[in-house]
């Protein structure tokens, strides 16, 4: 058997279990993100999922972040957040990534995290995960969609199943109408321009959905 054939058959070991774990891992500097996690979990929970909320470790200097109150403030009041473990990613059947856009990128933040995922690849434990992505700007077109695709971009390395919310609620066109994942545009202040709460709860509620649907298919098999 070929390597390629170990790693497909590990990865596609049907589940019995009907119940869903939803992991939130998410980067925010100044509580954007972190606000998007808490309607995502509240979407799950909605949805009868089990949620974990986890934040990726901050990596950014001290002295740089010192210069910035808001981001300052921020870390000390997350700073009871779990921090993302690699077994947060095997445990989960749904994982929501949350994080500001960088240049039209992911923060450095979110990929370093994910460039230590490499062992969970190997093993064949990243196939089949339903994953999704949020985002934040402070500008319409400051690089919200490309973040979200930059992120989709590794999860089809690891052979999950991309699961956008396309145009399949409402919600979406109230948000901004972002059909790869829910997106907001934040002023100066730190406030959100867009209603994306209800965005937010749909989004993962179609991933726990998917998920749920694929588990039960698995399981026929």
């Amino acid at each position: 058997m070929s390597f390629l054939q170990k790693l497909f058959n590990k990865g596609t070991t049907p589940m019995t279990s009907s119940k869903v774990n939803v992991a939130i891992i998410y980067y925010s500097s100044n509580g954007t993100n972190y606000q998007l996690a808490q309607w995502a979990a509240e979407g799950g929970r909605q949805a009868g999922a089990d949620v974990r909320i986890v934040k990726v470790p901050e990596t950014a200097p001290q002295s740089v972040i010192d210069t910035n109150p808001a981001w300052k403030s921020h870390l000390e009041a997350t700073k009871d957040v779990p921090t993302v473990s690699l077994d947060d990613v095997e445990w989960a059947d749904v994982i929501i990534f949350s994080m500001p856009t960088r240049f039209g990128n992911l923060p450095a933040q979110m990929k370093q995290f994910l460039d230590t995922t490499g062992g969970l690849w190997f093993h064949g434990k990243t196939v089949n995960k339903v994953v999704s992505a949020m985002t934040s700007a402070q500008n319409p077109h400051g690089g919200q969609e490309q973040t979200i695709l930059q992120l989709y971009t590794s999860m089809y390395h690891w052979g999950a199943i991309v699961v956008a919310p396309g145009f399949t609620d409402p919600s979406v066109y109230v948000a901004g109408g972002n059909p790869y994942g829910t997106s907001v545009t934040v002023d100066q202040d730190g406030a959100m321009k867009e209603d994306v709460r209800a965005a937010a709860e749909h989004q993962v509620k179609r991933n726990v959905a998917v998920a749920r649907a694929l588990k039960s298919g698995f399981a026929a098999q």
